[in-house]
């Protein structure tokens, strides 16, 4: 199974992109999938999650900003990032996890991993 992550880039405060999660070798059914960032010098922190059912979850930071959907017939998970500000910036990486898992939250819960994309929010 491999994970491909894209739609990183440069964009100014409140402005938005749309980060996308492909997978090959395996559908996204069944899995619990999320995305993760990681700041220069920093751990790398949870912020969204989509589970088998389709629950939605976020951490606090992102909510009401950020949004996490799949589309099943392209098998990829989008994260539609709006509002962005400068805490924002970081390398989002998406992962998942065969069988889905209640600990969303856990980056050690997910057992493959996307390359990472690079969000950078500046003027």
């Amino acid at each position: 199974v491999q994970l491909q992550a894209s739609g990183g880039g440069l964009v100014q405060p409140g402005g938005s992109l749309r980060l996308s999660c492909a997978a090959s070798g395996r559908t996204f059914s069944g899995a619990t999938v999320a995305w993760f960032r990681q700041a220069p010098e920093e751990e790398r922190v949870f912020v969204a999650a989509v589970r088998e059912n389709n629950q939605k979850y976020y951490t606090d930071p992102v909510k009401g900003r950020f949004t996490i959907s799949r589309d099943s017939a392209k098998n990829t998970v989008y994260l539609q990032m709006n509002r962005l500000n400068a805490e924002d910036t970081a390398v989002y990486y998406c992962a998942a996890r065969w069988p889905h898992t209640v600990n969303y939250r856990s980056a050690k819960e997910y057992n493959y991993w996307g390359q990472g994309t690079q969000v950078t929010v500046s003027s």
